[in-house]
C-alpha cells in the first residue's frame, strides 16, 4: 500500500492539534506521520484525547489502524516547544521534517506528502531564508514550481507567489510566463488526469492594461506569451481583467485561471470556500499538498480548530498519487 507522508509545520501552531484530531477519525496505517512524538504526546494531553503512537523505525516499518493510532516517523525537536510561542530554535526541526518527507517521496518510498502550516518568518529568524513551502521544495527538487489553490468549484494558478507586490512586474517575463503555463498545462493533463485543460489568464493591471493606458505588460508580454502558447496546441486564453475573471461563466468554462500574483487570485478562492481549498504545488517530480491556512497560534489547545482542509489536502494527495 502506498504511504503518504504528513509534516506538521510550526510546532508552536496548531499542526499537533490538527494531527491529534484527525487521528479521531481519519488517520490510517497509510498515513505517516513525521513528527517528533512528545510534541503529539504534549497536544493530546492538552486536548484531553487518549491518542497512541505507534513509533516507527523507518519508513518501511509496519503500520497499524485504528481509533486515535498515529504512525511517527520520529524526528526530534531542537528546542522544547511552547504551544503558541514561535521559537526560531525549531526552525531547524520544521525543515528536517519538510526535507525528509520530500527526499521519501523522490525515492519513491513514499507516494505523496501532505503539510501543516508554518512560519516563515521564524524560518527565517532561524537561519533559513525560504519564502514558503513552494519555493522551498522547488529547490529540494531542483524544479520550478507553481502554486495552485484549488476546491470542488475552482482552480487557481498563481504566476508570482510570495513576492513584495513593488517586485511582482519584474518576475512578468514572456519566457516566464510560457514555463509557468506549461506546467499548468502538463500537471493538470499527468497529474488531474484532464485531457485537454484549459487555462483562462488575467491580465496585470486594471482591465488588462486598457490598450496601454494603464500599463504595458498585459499587451507586451502577457499576450505575447498566450499567443505563443496557442502554437504549441496548449488551450489557453487572455488576458483578461482580473475583476471579472471569476464570474460563473468563465469558472464553469476553464479547467484553471492564472493569476498575475498572490493577493490577485487568492482572495476569491478563499473567499468561495475557505475551508475545503488546499494548496497543490505544480511542477515537481512529487505530489505535494497543503492546508490553506496558517499557524493559528491563537488556536492552539482550544480543541477549536476545523480540519477540513486537512482532511481535504490528504484526500487530493491520495487522489493525484493514487495512494
Amino acid at each position: 500500500m502506498k504511504k503518504t507522508l504528513i509534516t506538521l509545520g510550526e510546532p508552536a501552531g496548531i499542526g499537533p492539534d490538527l494531527c491529534v484530531l484527525l487521528s479521531e477519525k481519519y488517520l490510517t496505517k497509510n498515513l505517516i506521520v513525521i513528527a517528533d512524538p512528545e510534541l503529539l504526546r504534549n497536544s493530546a494531553k492538552t486536548l484531553k484525547k487518549n491518542i497512541r503512537l505507534n513509533v516507527l523505525e523507518n519508513i518501511n516499518s509496519k503500520t497499524i489502524s485504528g481509533k486515535f493510532v498515529v504512525n511517527v516517523l520520529p524526528v526530534e525537536l531542537t528546542s522544547k516547544n511552547k504551544p503558541g510561542k514561535l521559537d526560531p530554535k525549531n526552525a531547524s526541526y520544521v525543515i528536517k521534517t519538510i526535507k525528509m518527507a520530500a527526499e521519501l517521496c523522490m525515492k519513491k518510498e513514499a507516494a505523496a506528502m501532505v503539510t501543516g502550516p508554518i512560519s516563515k518568518s521564524v524560518l527565517n529568524d532561524g537561519g533559513f531564508k525560504i519564502s514558503g513551502h513552494t519555493e522551498f521544495l522547488a529547490n529540494i527538487c531542483k524544479s520550478t514550481s507553481v502554486m495552485m489553490l484549488m476546491n470542488s468549484y475552482m482552480k487557481v494558478a498563481l504566476h508570482t507567489t510570495h513576492v513584495p507586490l513593488q517586485n511582482v512586474t519584474k518576475h512578468i517575463t514572456l519566457e516566464s510566463l510560457k514555463r509557468t503555463i506549461t506546467i499548468i498545462n502538463n500537471d493538470l493533463k499527468n497529474k488531474f488526469r484532464i485531457r485537454k485543460p484549459k487555462i483562462l489568464v488575467t491580465g496585470l493591471n486594471p482591465h488588462a492594461g486598457e490598450d496601454g493606458m494603464l500599463g504595458m505588460q498585459d499587451s507586451e508580454v502577457i499576450a505575447p506569451a498566450i499567443t505563443d502558447m496557442k502554437k504549441n496546441k496548449i488551450l489557453v486564453d487572455g488576458p483578461i481583467p482580473a475583476d471579472t475573471a471569476f464570474l460563473k461563466k468563465y469558472i464553469e468554462n476553464y479547467d484553471v485561471i492564472l493569476t498575475m500574483y498572490h493577493d490577485q487570485g487568492l482572495p476569491v478562492i478563499k473567499f468561495n470556500n475557505f475551508k475545503k481549498t488546499v494548496n497543490v504545488t505544480l511542477g515537481l517530480p512529487i505530489t505535494r499538498v497543503s492546508v490553506d491556512h496558517g499557524t493559528a497560534l491563537d488556536l492552539v489547545g482550544t480543541g477549536k480548530i476545523d480540519i477540513s482542509s486537512f482532511v481535504e489536502a490528504i484526500r487530493v494527495a491520495k487522489s493525484i498519487s493514487n495512494a
